[in-house]
């Protein structure tokens, strides 16, 4: 058979999402021994391009509304398109790569505006080297601190993890290759997707997130009782969601019910008998709307929860903690052994993990220097306990971040970034160190273990991809240093600029997370407590749940993140169990309905990514499409209809016909494709 032949793919192996039989072997698209060209100059450079690029758009967007939008499968979209119009042969690893590369810029833009611009807007200024090198030394961390857990990640648990994202990514990638049917669904559904957000985000033609408020009985509810259901009615979120599948949608949709239906109901009503402000909170709670109740008391419960299950994870994962550790002893002060003579597979080769200890050893060496040198003049000890506490928070919570994106693809990094902002409050009042400069170690800390989780968590992603396809990890570790050097030096860069342009905060861009960070931060370093009861609360709760058997941290995401984003995820499980359950004990029919549910699923995402990507665009370029989009609705006498109540009525029928559109559209699938 001829290197050509080798290479064509019709799609992914049959065994690719699904748990492996005994002495079973996942044979990835691109063979082993039959490797194609992957870091070329081809490859780097437009990885290279894609990061700068996609940094810049990022952080405009992330500053303006609090939304990173995922760069990874816009970036796949693009490489393969381009390698299909210059007829590039065998250009399935190149993309693997450019994409790797050029994700880390949506990475690098989450760890430094959910916590830098917070700086800005308690007056502290931020110079751009220390933008930089918090950035660089994070996504740095992230990278060596995940290379030991690869394995365990992407082929010991294969089929256990539903890795929507890195799904989504690989569908992209492998239908491009492929071309054919499977391409024709896929962007099919990446075209409905698209459009169907974009009239959404676009030109508001009816409402994003709809809530039962719409209703005259919900708004009853929610004002007399504060119990309330609203939905993200976007079509990559309910892509999202087919992928998750209804395991994992139903927990984490019912960590939400909990917040939402239990807690915010319950802590209104005992507010009611308590008309003083309670905690940090502005107004008493007897005043407040179910969201607010759910930010400033509920949604801590949360954050103990992913903190508890982090712990848990660590637990449970200290045979491969520890494993890692031997091996890097070995390959360190031994001799080599048995396994120096052994030839390795090479997708499953990594970088050795001696020059992984290495240059973890490395990285905390410059951040140990960043601080005493460009931080706190020259303080020992506030360096110390600086480079403690981000390299120790890192590690801990790097297979959170991991298992956080394998199981519903999103990461609950500012939950985590937040707790690590209050225990370096603490630590670093506790040592004497206050005021301003607190403030700008407390969240340069913060910067370096949020950008380390963003990595982390998102670099699992590419390298599951690499596992399905074939790529060598080693290659994709290896140049991944390089997307992340471009895009921390991107970032620090636009942050300054958007700065002097705009400035934070009211009047300025709003920088959501960042300001949340600087409205926690701020009365920790003048000595008021922190909600360690609701924390507490959080941590029990993990620890029951994971008695009992139930992901305490799918659980923890769902009372962490609002409602509206899990209803969807959870829509999205039902499509996928009720296609599952149309081919009835058909084996054959119900993987050919499954895999085209993926593809529809996919290619929604994919067109929710790429509208992202064209709103940061236009935003960018200064114009409201929105606006425009009501002066059109406005000619015909409906003005800001998507905030009216019937905007809101026609969201809940827009999103029941999708629903409905991806059970016949996958149904459609015969035994035979």
């Amino acid at each position: 058979m001829d290197h050509d032949n080798s290479t064509k793919t019709k799609g992914l192996p049959e065994n690719a999402y699904r748990m492996l039989e005994p002495g079973e072997e996942y044979k990835p698209v691109v063979p082993s021994d039959k490797p194609l060209p992957e870091a070329t100059f081809y490859s780097v450079t437009w990885g290279m391009f894609y990061a700068v690029i996609f940094s810049a758009a990022a952080a405009y967007l992330g500053l303006k509304i609090g939304q990173v939008f995922e760069a990874a499968i816009p970036i796949a979209i693009l490489a393969v398109g381009f390698s299909f119009m210059t007829k590039r042969k065998n250009a399935l690893s190149e993309n693997v790569i450019i994409q790797s590369i050029g994700s880390s810029s949506g990475v690098i833009v989450a760890g430094a505006i959910f916590t830098i611009p917070g700086l800005y807007i308690l007056g502290v200024e931020a110079s751009f080297i220390q933008i930089f090198l918090a950035s660089l030394f994070g996504g740095f961390l992230g990278i060596l601190f995940l290379i030991p857990f690869r394995k365990y990640f992407v082929k010991d648990m294969h089929g256990e993890f539903p890795f929507p994202e890195a799904t989504a990514t690989t569908e992209v990638l492998v239908a491009g290759e492929a071309g054919g049917k499977q391409a024709k669904i896929l962007m099919k559904a990446l075209v409905i997707g698209g459009i169907y957000d974009f009239m959404v985000s676009g030109f508001g033609f009816w409402k994003e997130v709809a809530s039962t408020r719409a209703f005259e009985w919900g708004k009853q509810l929610a004002d007399k009782v504060k119990l309330e259901f609203s939905i993200n009615i976007g079509a990559a979120v309910m892509g999202l969601g087919y992928i998750v599948g209804l395991k994992y949608a139903l927990i984490i949709a019912c960590g939400s019910f909990l917040s939402w239906w239990v807690l915010i109901p319950a802590v209104y009503y005992i507010g009611q008998f308590n008309p003083a402000p309670i905690l940090s909170a502005a107004k008493p709670i007897a005043d407040m709307l179910p969201g607010e109740i759910f930010g400033q008391y509920v949604r801590h419960i949360g954050i103990g929860g992913i903190a508890a299950a982090g712990i848990i994870g660590v637990i449970k994962s200290r045979k491969i903690i520890v494993g890692a550790f031997k091996l890097a002893a070995k390959e360190m002060f031994g001799k080599g052994g048995e396994e120096t003579t052994q030839k390795v597979d090479r997708c499953q080769t990594d970088i050795k993990m001696k020059w992984n200890m290495i240059l973890i050893f490395a990285t905390m060496i410059g951040i140990f220097a960043f601080f005493l040198v460009g931080v706190v003049s020259g303080n020992w000890l506030y360096a110390i306990v600086g480079l403690g506490i981000a390299t120790v928070i890192s590690f801990l919570f790097t297979t959170v971040a991991a298992r956080a994106i394998a199981i519903v693809g999103t990461n609950p990094v500012s939950g985590m970034t937040l707790m690590t902002l209050i225990i370096s409050s603490v630590i670093l009042v506790a040592i004497g160190l206050k005021g301003d400069n607190g403030i700008l170690v407390a969240l340069l800390i913060g910067g370096v273990v949020c950008t380390s989780l963003a990595m982390s968590g998102a670099y699992i992603t590419d390298l599951k991809i690499g596992y399905w396809l074939g790529t060598t990890p080693r290659t994709q570790e290896r140049w991944k240093f390089l997307g992340t050097l471009l895009a921390a030096a991107s970032v620090g860069l636009v942050i300054l600029l958007l700065y002097k342009t705009y400035g934070f905060g009211p009047g300025g861009l709003e920088a959501p997370q960042a300001s949340a960070m600087a409205a926690v931060l701020e009365p920790l370093m003048t000595g008021e407590p922190a909600p360690w009861l609701l924390y507490l609360a959080g941590v029990f709760m993990a620890v029951i749940l994971e008695f009992l058997g139930i992901s305490p941290l799918a659980f923890a995401l769902g009372m962490y993140l609002p409602i509206y984003l899990n209803a969807p995820i959870l829509a999205g499980g039902l499509v996928s169990h009720f296609v599952k359950k149309s081919a009835g004990k058909d084996e054959k029919l119900k993987k050919a309905r499954s895999e085209r549910g993926t593809l529809i699923a996919s290619g929604f995402i994919a067109g929710g990514a790429i509208m992202g990507v064209v709103a940061a665009i236009i935003i960018y370029t200064g114009q409201n499409i929105i606006a425009e989009g009501w002066t059109i609705m406005k000619a015909i006498g409906t003005e800001h209809w998507s905030e009216s109540d019937p905007g809101a009525w026609v969201s809940f029928g827009m999103v029941i016909l999708l629903m409905i559109y991806m059970y016949w559209d996958s149904k459609r699938a015969k035994a035979e494709d």
